[in-house]
C-alpha cells in the first residue's frame, strides 16, 4: 500500500520525537543527582566476598525515622569537632582519599532481622588522628541529616579498639541515599540503631550520659547485638 506524502510526514516526525524523548531521558539518567554520576554507572554489584555470600542490596532490610534524607555530593562536609585539636570540615571527595579498607560485616537489627554486607571506606581513626582527639573525650555524637541533636554516639574506646569503618560503599556499591549517603556507620558487633546514616557531624564529648534517639527511648546504649534489646 502506498502512503500519501502527507502520511509519511506524520510518520517521520513521530519516529523523530520518539528517539528525541528517548535521548532526553538517557541523559537525565546520567546527569540527575549524585547517585547517577557517571562514574557509578559501571559500578557492579558484589554477590561474594571472603567465600562468603552477600546479601544482595534489594534484599537487605533497611529502617528510617523521617525517610530516605537526600544529601548533595557536591555540597556535602562533614563537621568533627567537640573535643578535638583541629575542628575539621571534611568534603565527599576527601573521606575518598583517606585509606580505604574492606570488612565482611553482618548487621543486625533489634528487630530481629539481619543481612550480611560487604563494606568498604575509612577508619574513624584515621579522621581522628587529623582532628587530635583530646584527653578527656569519651564518646563520640553522630549528628545526622534526621536527627541533628545527634542520633546516637559510640564509645571512643570502642572506635578505637575495633577500627570502626564509615562505609562509602556497599557491596561495591556507592552507598544510595536510601542506605545513608554519604555512608553509613558500620558499628561492628552493636544494634543497627548504633549504624548512623546520613552523619553531617561527628562531636567527640566527654558526657556519657549521652543518649540519642533510640537509647533515650529504653534501648540499650551499649547496643551488644547479643545482649538485651533494653536497658
Amino acid at each position: 500500500m502506498r502512503l500519501s506524502k502527507k502520511t509519511t510526514v506524520i510518520i517521520f516526525f513521530v519516529i523523530i520525537s520518539i528517539i528525541l524523548l528517548s535521548s532526553g531521558c538517557t541523559a537525565c539518567a546520567v546527569t540527575n543527582g549524585a547517585e547517577n554520576r557517571e562514574d557509578q554507572m559501571s559500578e557492579v554489584e558484589a554477590s561474594e566476598f571472603q567465600g562468603v555470600e552477600l546479601t544482595p542490596l534489594n534484599q537487605q532490610g533497611n529502617n528510617a525515622l523521617a525517610g530516605t534524607q537526600h544529601i548533595d555530593r557536591e555540597t556535602y562536609m562533614l563537621k568533627v569537632d567537640g573535643l578535638v585539636e583541629n575542628t575539621l570540615e571534611i568534603n565527599y571527595e576527601q573521606l575518598l582519599e583517606y585509606p580505604q579498607e574492606s570488612w565482611l560485616m553482618p548487621m543486625n537489627c533489634v528487630e530481629g532481622w539481619n543481612f550480611t554486607a560487604k563494606w568498604t571506606g575509612p577508619q574513624i581513626n584515621s579522621i581522628l588522628e587529623d582532628a587530635g582527639a583530646k584527653q578527656e573525650a569519651r564518646i563520640i555524637i553522630f549528628r545526622t541529616a534526621d536527627v541533628p541533636e545527634g542520633y546516637t554516639s559510640l564509645e571512643l574506646d570502642y572506635i578505637r579498639d575495633n577500627n570502626i569503618l564509615l562505609a562509602l560503599k556497599i557491596n561495591d556499591l556507592t552507598l544510595p541515599p536510601e542506605r545513608g549517603f554519604p555512608f553509613q556507620v558500620v558499628a561492628k558487633s552493636k544494634f543497627g540503631y548504633k549504624w548512623a546514616k546520613w552523619v553531617t557531624g561527628m562531636e567527640l564529648s566527654s558526657d556519657t550520659d549521652f543518649r540519642g534517639y533510640w537509647e533515650s527511648a529504653g534501648y540499650n546504649n551499649n547496643a551488644d547485638d547479643k545482649g538485651p534489646a533494653f536497658e
